[in-house]
């Protein structure tokens, strides 16, 4: 008696679950469905009825309010859930996904504690971020010693349609990356809010100031983006002394913003370390 799939059905093996069906997660489904990856090779877990209807409504993939043994056999396993609610996900899970590799993108929570929590030493940590919405994003990524190049492509093929990839060699890094990337898009608003309000305070209606301010910001990264130049020379190249960016960077430097800037970031880097502390135990 034939033991194959029906024509059109993944084999567990081809499959990728999700725990969690939040925004990331719909992030990187999006992404792999966009290259190719049939919906039904996609199973999600995800506690919410609202989003397990938009799941099934935009996405097309099939989800469940919790575990069940069709994890069993999947070969990827991906943990968007809240740092907070992790180790209790986990205990359902350990038993039907042990031989799967594990990719979290949960915030803090170290490679020592999943491990623990799943039984299984193959598990790479990542730290995205909300551009990858659009496929724009930055993730960086760290992988236990367990994990092997063919399981570093398999992550590669899982992330890359959600951006850029970097990898890391220490664990520790990811506090400095949630701090800088993984936030970072709340800091690049919290300017272009500022700019947007003094344009307006100059006499712009709100969406020219938006337009120009968030044209800048794009524009100003793709050029640094392109360019191996030190960050610092291509400020001075637009910064004639006397001129009106030198007014406006000597009044910035007398406030001290750069410094309170570094500070704001040490805060991010700091809780992130702390919430691996505060939700990794047990």
């Amino acid at each position: 008696m034939s033991t194959s799939q029906p024509s059109g059905q993944p084999s567990a093996a081809q499959r990728i679950a999700f725990i969690g069906g939040g925004n990331m997660a719909s992030a990187i489904i999006g992404g792999l469905i966009e290259q190719g990856m049939a919906p039904a090779a996609i199973h999600v877990i995800e506690p919410f009825e609202a989003a397990r209807d938009q799941l099934q409504r935009q996405l097309g993939v099939a989800s469940s309010p919790a575990p069940g043994p069709d994890l069993r056999g999947c070969r990827t396993v991906v943990w968007a859930v809240k740092p907070q609610t992790f180790k209790e996900a986990a205990q359902p899970v350990a038993d039907l996904a042990r031989e799967a590799l594990h990719i979290s993108v949960a915030a803090g929570i170290r490679t020592d504690s999943i491990t623990r929590w799943l039984g299984t030493q193959r598990v790479t940590r990542a730290m995205p971020n909300t551009p990858a919405l659009i496929g724009k994003g930055m993730t960086a990524l760290y992988a236990t010693a367990e994990v092997t190049d063919a399981d570093r492509q398999q992550v590669e093929s899982v992330l890359r349609p959600t951006g850029e990839l970097l990898w890391l060699e220490r664990e520790e890094q990811l506090d400095a990356v949630t701090a800088l990337s993984g936030s970072g898009p709340a800091y690049v608003f919290f300017y272009l809010e500022a700019m947007v309000k003094a344009g307006v305070q100059m006499g712009l209606s709100e969406a020219q100031a938006r337009q120009l301010a968030v044209g800048t910001f794009g524009g100003s990264a793709a050029l640094a983006h392109g360019s191996q130049d030190p960050l610092e020379l291509m400020r001075q190249r637009v910064t004639s002394k006397g001129g009106t960016t030198h007014a406006a960077i000597s009044s910035m430097e007398a406030d001290g913003m750069q410094d309170a800037f570094v500070r704001a970031l040490w805060a991010a880097q700091r809780r992130a370390a702390e919430l691996g502390d505060e939700f990794g135990r047990g």
